[in-house]
């Protein structure tokens, strides 16, 4: 092997393996931004749902077969695979059979609309990133504040490399997930970064009760977002003000701080 091919076997050896996934859709442009950010950074293999998954949580296929095809949307140098299942069923499925050796990272994303606050609990697109962490990957989930599918995800691509360049640097630890958002505005007027905490807030919801065209009824989700928490040093504060929120999100949902009070009970030995 002379000395060219040498250095680019070398060059390829040592690109992380990045692993990519989302919740809305293979063919989302959100996802398609995230694969090009990801393909400066190292070698990427893309496994993500063939039709969206919003709001699915923490949801595994495991009443019904997974099916999952490899495919070549934009002719980039990634593997990539669309599966049938649920963005956490994407990375069980990369990890155990369609990759030949663990990720050095997995990001997901980036999803179209916000997973800032209580709404981290019923994302996809956290979900993925979690999985992840749980197969002790490191992980860090990608959020646009912007719904709709022709978002600018364009404004964002340099904070998302910033960030995972300082995650393969520094590492995640163990146990921790990255939930990071975008606020809606012009590259310009992102006024920078900030590490948070998520925020108290809650939906209140309300369903929409609807007939459809043969008179049978039917419900529409819909609700209020409410943000009661004062502190600024939450995510939804720094999005509201103009910043990339990160909080660190862990999946280990002990109370610890409550075990010692829960010790006082009483409770019968037999």
């Amino acid at each position: 092997m002379n000395s060219l091919l040498l250095y680019k076997y070398q060059a390829m050896k040592n690109k992380p393996l990045i692993l990519v996934t989302n919740d809305d859709g293979i063919s989302a442009p959100g996802l398609r931004t995230l694969i090009k950010v990801m393909n400066t950074i190292g070698e990427v293999v893309v496994v993500a749902p063939d039709s969206p998954q919003s709001g699915m949580g923490h949801a595994i296929t495991i009443n019904s077969t997974l099916r999952c095809t490899k495919v070549d949307l934009d002719g980039g140098p990634q593997k990539e695979y669309a599966c049938s299942g649920t963005p956490a069923d994407c990375v069980k499925l990369g990890v155990h059979e369609l990759l030949d050796r663990k990720p050095d990272l997995c990001v997901s994303g980036i999803n179209h609309g916000s997973n800032a606050a209580i709404n981290v609990i019923y994302s996809g697109t956290m979900s993925g990133a979690i999985e992840a962490g749980i197969e002790g990957i490191p992980a860090i989930g990608f959020s646009l504040l912007d719904y709709r599918w022709d978002a600018d995800f364009d404004q964002i691509t340099s904070y998302v490399e910033e960030i995972v360049r300082n995650a393969l640097s520094h590492g995640i630890p163990e146990g921790v997930v990255l939930n990071v958002n975008f606020p809606k505005k012009p590259k310009s007027d992102i006024k920078g970064v900030k590490i948070c905490r998520q925020a108290k807030a809650y939906w209140i919801e309300e369903f929409d009760k609807r007939k459809d065209p043969q008179g049978k009824e039917y419900y529409w989700l819909t609700g209020e977002f409410i943000n009661d928490d004062k502190g600024e040093d939450t995510d939804q504060w720094a999005l509201d003000n103009g910043y990339v929120s990160v909080v660190p999100t862990q999946f280990d949902l002990t109370a610890h701080h409550h075990i010692q009070k829960l010790n006082t009970w009483s409770f019968s030995d037999d």
